[in-house]
């Protein structure tokens, strides 16, 4: 019984998790969309959302925010223009990390991985308030694919559908 026990402690301990990280699940529902600056322009092309030591970053192009309201939604495919990227930190990280001119070594990124499919969408209002002009932009997710790249895993439990407001002039 003794070397029953012992077996079944050796087995235990050597089915240990080799370190890779295991994600469940991604919820940015309760952080607001950042931007590095005071304002968002049509030239704008960095959006993050931050939950403690985890990061949603939107890259798009230059432009694709236009001061005109659209029909509907406008699709913008997941490339190498509109990236979707999800990043975990060694630490909580900012909006400094973002946005500083000199880059932050700390904290440190543990894992990135690059949406591989889905969409952008982005419809435009236009705010008409007196002699002023703006322009909401509501940019939502859709089908977004993340796979995990240490161990090809599909993180399916994605609560990132409406990623945020913003407003240009």
């Amino acid at each position: 019984m003794k070397n029953l026990l012992i077996l079944l402690l050796c087995l235990a301990l050597s089915s240990c998790d080799d370190g890779d990280l295991q994600i469940e699940t991604i919820n940015f529902d309760d952080s607001d969309i950042q931007y590095c600056g005071s304002t968002v322009t049509t030239g704008t092309t960095l959006f993050f959302k931050i939950v403690d030591s985890e990061a949603l970053i939107l890259t798009l192009a230059s432009g694709t925010l236009k001061n005109a309201a659209s029909e509907g939604e406008i699709e913008y495919p997941i490339s190498s223009t509109t990236v979707l990227t999800y990043r975990i930190f060694s630490a909580n990280v900012t909006k400094n990390y973002f946005c500083d001119v000199i880059p932050v070594t700390e904290p440190m990124v543990l894992e990135e991985i690059e949406a591989q499919g889905g969409s952008v969408l982005i419809t435009t209002t236009e705010i008409i308030d007196g002699e002023n002009t703006s322009y909401e932009h509501t940019i939502r997710l859709s089908g977004i694919t993340l796979i995990n790249s240490s161990n090809n895993q599909r993180i399916t439990d994605l609560s990132i559908n409406d990623f945020g407001t913003v407003t240009t002039n």
